[in-house]
């Protein structure tokens, strides 16, 4: 509530504020010695409009009714009339909003005055109205924000003055203090003008750091004094000004990265980075290696500005399996940092395995066991893991194998034996293959040959050999060349062929054939006679040149073929120079009736002893006739008593031979009904004395050769052969037996007659006995070793002979006895 204070001095106040109105700066200068009173109100600012300021009728000493006689009215030279006066009530009321602030400024204290004018009479009274401040205003800063750029190279108690704040209010209302937001770099220090407003200033007590707060935000807070307590504040913005006081620093110490073997060009591997804690320039970070001669630089590659490393030459995992490089950080200011960046390569199969020869044997013999070492490799690959396992193995089949047993060695071994004639060489070829994907390989060949052991005898083509010669050769041809074959090489592959001792008829087979050594050529010692010799058999052996040597047999079979060279021989009749034969034909024979027959034999075989015969001159053609193949001479027609008595035929017997050979005989036919009839015709013949000595010859040598016989057949008995040797021109009893054939199958008596004849040198006076036939029984002839023929008596004799060769040994001494 206003107060009012009344002054009793009289005094005249000239208002300079009111000289708008001139007539009222008269009325005032006639006034001035009417002024009665002074009142002085004083009223807090921003009272409401109505608001009583003081009883003004009360405080001056008037009445009600004199301020309504004398109009009392305000005077006052202000635009604004503050306060208004209520006559009727005699009080003094607020009139328009006050402000101090805005009346007075900083002026303290803050008053207007107005003056009271009362007219009949005429008084004038001064009012003066305090006002009083109230803490309605907040400290304000002029500016939203204060801004400062302190580098962080600043040292430590570097000022900054502050903006002060304005608080319009006055006195306790006034700005009072600063404060300044919570930090660790400044601290406030205020200080007061001369006119006592106050300021505040920012002290740097701790060293700013960029890189630690490149900015900083601080709040400056203004108070005064007055109740409530007002602020105002204000942002200070603190950007801290780099220098280069950081080197780069990398974000890691050591860098792992991975990258492939034989990786192209340009291949990304890592990143490294560093960070500099400055800005602008001082911030801008190169990056290089640190070694420039460790010869990295051929292999990788950094980027100068991102650190990106990259390949740029051949990395090779078995040349280095890890790189250590050594990368430099470095800024515009000189400042460096340093990072470890460790490359592991990783490993591809890009190396194939090699094989390396520790020991070999070229040369190996065909007797080695199995299992005997052949050869020692080394299989490496310089590849890892997966990569590096090798396997290896034998391409191709054959008597090898191969053994592991250190890590990667392996042994080349026979698995088998070897036969040397089989195969001589081989050529053994070991794959070495690694398990990486794909899998490489690589091949090595071993040429391996086989030597040579005596394990092979001479072998000949035949078991026998067998080979034909016709008779009568030359001594020292060449019969055939026998050849052995001895699959082994070398020395054990010389064959000599050797003439097995053997005996042929009692002598030593090298009397007959020879046999050279080195070519297995086989000659003829003799000359060979087919009658005397048939064929040869003997065995060569062929022995090699190995130690020991080996040898093989073969039976060598000479087979002399027969040459037309021994003419027929008339075996009957007995052509002998002191005797005739007479074949007795009775009168009464009929036509085809058999006279006798021409027996003839031919020693040579084959065609040289198929024998025909034919009738070359006789007495009567037309009484007989001659068989071609057989030789029986047969009545062609009716005897009559006209025919002749004594006939004389002549046989020729000829063989097939080429030129072919031939024999005569005659033979003497009796045309006769009686034996005496035949003897008269034939007793005139003489005999001599020559004849006699002959006769007792003949008688002499067949008892010499009866005794020699009767002692062969008992020795031959014991062995149970029969041979029986014929020496002599005694007469010969020959037997043929039906369809008799030679050795070879042809033959001469295709029918079957058997004729036995007896008969001395004067066969005249012996008697004739005729045989009668057989069918059944054989009787063969076969040359013996001394040219003469042998007789071997069949099953059972056609003539009834005994059985035994002592039974046969008497038979011809009784024959002879009656000669």
């Amino acid at each position: 509530m206003a107060r009012g204070i009344r002054s009793d001095t009289r005094y005249v106040k000239w208002c300079f504020g009111c000289g708008q109105n001139w007539l009222f700066l008269y009325l005032l200068y006639c006034l001035s010695h009417m002024v009665t009173g002074h009142v002085r109100y004083s009223i807090p600012e921003e009272m409401k409009k109505g608001s009583l300021v003081g009883n003004v009728a009360q405080d001056l000493g008037l009445d009600l009714k004199r301020l309504r006689s004398g109009r009392a009215r305000i005077v006052t030279g202000e635009n604004i009339q503050y306060t208004e006066l209520k006559a009727d009530k005699g009080m003094l009321v607020v009139n328009e909003r006050i402000d101090r602030e805005q009346l007075c400024g900083d002026t303290t204290p803050c008053s207007f005055s107005f003056e009271i004018i009362l007219e009949n009479p005429m008084e004038l009274h001064q009012i003066t109205v305090e006002i009083t401040d109230i803490n309605d205003h907040s400290p304000t800063f002029k500016r939203n924000s204060i801004h400062f750029e302190i580098s962080e190279s600043a040292v430590t108690g570097s000022r900054f003055s502050l903006t002060s704040a304005e608080d319009p209010d006055v006195g306790v209302n006034g700005l009072r203090e600063y404060f300044l937001s919570e930090n660790d770099n400044f601290i406030l220090k205020q200080n007061s003008n001369a006119d006592g407003k106050k300021y505040a200033e920012m002290v740097l007590q701790k060293p700013l750091d960029r890189e630690t707060n490149p900015n900083l935000s601080l709040k400056l807070t203004a108070l005064d004094g007055g109740t409530p307590q007002r602020s105002g504040t204000v942002n200070i913005e603190i950007t801290v000004l780099d220098v280069n006081d950081n080197a780069p620093v990398f974000n890691q110490s050591v860098y792992k990265a991975t990258v492939m073997e034989n990786s192209p060009r340009d291949t990304y591997i890592t990143t490294v980075n560093a960070s500099d804690a400055d800005c602008g320039s001082n911030s801008i970070v190169t990056y290089y290696f640190s070694d420039l001669n460790s010869g990295f630089n051929d292999l990788f590659r950094i980027e100068e500005k991102t650190g990106i490393i990259s390949v740029t030459g051949s990395v090779d995992y078995e040349k280095d399996k890890k790189y250590e490089l050594r990368i430099d950080a470095k800024d515009q200011g000189g400042l460096t940092d340093s990072c470890k960046v460790i490359i592991d390569v990783s490993d591809v199969n890009d190396n194939a395995p090699v094989i390396n020869v520790m020991s070999f044997s070229s040369l190996v013999s065909e007797d080695s066991p199995p299992g005997t070492t052949i050869g020692i490799i080394n299989v490496k690959d310089l590849d890892t893991d997966v990569n590096g396992q090798v396997n290896c193995r034998i391409e191709s089949s054959g008597p090898f194998k191969i053994n592991s047993n250190l890590r990667n060695y392996y042994t080349l071994l026979t698995d088998s034996t070897l036969d040397r004639e089989s195969v001589s060489e081989y050529n053994v070829t070991v794959v070495a293959t690694d398990a990486g994907m794909p899998p490489l390989s690589t091949k090595r060949s071993f040429h391996l040959k086989v030597s040579d052991v005596n394990d092979n005898a001479p072998a000949f083509s035949q078991s026998v050999y067998t080979t034909f010669l016709t008779e009568n050769n030359s001594p020292g041809v060449s019969v055939l060349s026998l050849r052995a074959i001895d699959p082994d090489e070398n020395q054990n592959s010389r064959v000599s062929y050797i003439l097995e001792e053997s005996n042929i008829a009692g002598s030593r087979i090298s009397e007959y054939v020879s046999v050279h050594s080195e070519s297995g050529a086989v000659h003829a010692v003799r000359s060979f006679d087919y009658e005397q010799i048939k064929e040869l058999v003997f065995v060569v052996k062929a022995q090699d040149g190995g130690s020991p040597p080996l040898s093989s047999n073969v039976t060598v079979k000479i087979l002399i073929q027969d040459q037309n060279d021994n003419p027929p021989q008339v075996l009957y009749p007995v052509q002998t120079g002191g005797s005739l034969v007479a074949e007795m034909v009775p009168r009464s024979a009929d036509v085809g009736y058999l006279v006798t027959k021409v027996v003839a034999v031919d020693v040579d075989s084959g065609q040289n002893a198929w024998l025909s015969y034919k009738l070359q001159k006789a007495t009567d053609r037309a009484l007989f006739e001659v068989g071609l193949q057989n030789g029986e001479i047969r009545t062609i027609r009716q005897v009559t008593d006209k025919d002749t008595k004594k006939q004389r035929l002549t046989v020729i017997v000829e063989d097939n031979g080429q030129p072919s050979r031939s024999a005569t005989v005659i033979v003497n036919v009796a045309v006769a009904d009686s034996f005496p009839e035949v003897l008269s015709e034939y007793t005139d013949f003489t005999q001599d004395k020559e004849y006699n000595d002959n006769l007792t010859f003949y008688l002499v040598l067949a008892l010499a050769v009866v005794s020699f016989l009767f002692i062969t057949c008992l020795v031959v008995y014991r062995w149970r052969q029969s041979r029986i040797l014929y020496h002599s021109n005694l007469p010969v009893i020959p037997y043929y037996p039906p369809r008799y054939s030679d050795t070879l199958g042809t033959g001469t008596l295709p029918h079957v007659y058997n004729y036995e004849v007896c008969r001395t040198t004067d066969s005249r006076k012996s008697d004739c006995k005729f045989g009668r036939g057989g069918s059944q029984n054989v009787l063969k002839m076969y040359p013996s070793s001394t040219g003469t023929m042998q007789r071997i008596q069949s099953e059972k004799s056609i003539l009834d002979e005994p059985d035994s060769p002592l039974e046969v040994s008497w038979y011809y001494v009784i024959c002879f006895s009656v000669v």
